[in-house]
């Protein structure tokens, strides 16, 4: 059988993410060692001047601060050129308006990626869409360089940009307490407790007090909103 080179293997959550240097509209960068220490969300759109990639951009230009808070960085990505980007960018700070958002300024990088080689690294080229466009790929990648998350989207799907925000965040609290986060979690509900490892913790475990076992494999407790806020969010 003839072996099919054209693949692209995408990495995989768990995975160290695949490094690569590449030239932006804020400089080159060093992916992802130039952001150890800190979460990143990398993200590529199908192109420049286009409709809904332009809403998004805004978007996420609109929620940076919002990010930056709960120490994350935005990179972005097409397989456009350098000055495409800037000429697009430019035009959606002079011309667009999109939902109350106008005169918006994109400040985080966006990659020129005009060889595809970030994009054939992270898998973000998906032939049965297209063969020259990247589809709208989000990577979360933790302070340690570990992909932790990934959403893929097809061209046609603009990205639910709340959703991302709260996936930052319940992983962020997952880290930080020990615990997992429940269908549609938001701060200030309650947590999952992992399911016991023996009958006789998961007896101890249904007489906790602090927790709520409807049954030994199904608890959940209390984290107050402002104690998860404390310990994710910096401190301004």
């Amino acid at each position: 059988m003839e072996e099919n080179n054209n693949v692209n293997v995408m990495p995989r959550i768990g995975e160290k993410a695949p490094e690569f240097v590449a030239e932006t509209t804020q400089g080159k960068i060093n992916f992802p060692k130039d952001y150890k220490g800190s979460w990143s969300i990398l993200f590529s759109h199908p192109a420049d001047f286009t409709p809904v990639c332009t809403s998004e951009f805004m978007t996420f230009a609109s929620m940076e601060d919002k990010f930056e808070e709960a120490n994350c960085k935005l990179v972005g990505l097409s397989v456009d050129g350098l000055y495409s980007h800037i000429a697009w960018l430019r035009t959606i700070k002079e011309k667009i308006e999109y939902k109350g958002m106008k005169d918006i300024e994109v400040k985080f990088p966006l990659i020129e990626d005009i060889t595809m080689e970030v994009a054939t690294k992270y898998g973000m080229m998906m032939p049965g869409e297209s063969n020259t466009k990247a589809v709208r790929a989000v990577f979360f990648v933790d302070p340690k360089g570990i992909i932790r998350a990934i959403i893929y989207y097809p061209l046609s799907l603009g990205r639910n940009f709340d959703e991302l925000y709260r996936a930052l965040i319940a992983m962020q609290t997952a880290d930080e307490f020990g615990i997992a986060t429940p269908a549609d979690w938001r701060p200030g509900d309650d947590v999952i407790v992992s399911p016991a490892g023996s009958c006789g913790a998961a007896k101890e475990r249904m007489d906790d007090k602090e927790l709520d076992c409807k049954d030994w494999f199904f608890c959940t407790k209390k984290l107050d909103k402002d104690k998860v806020l404390k310990a994710i969010l910096k401190k301004k």
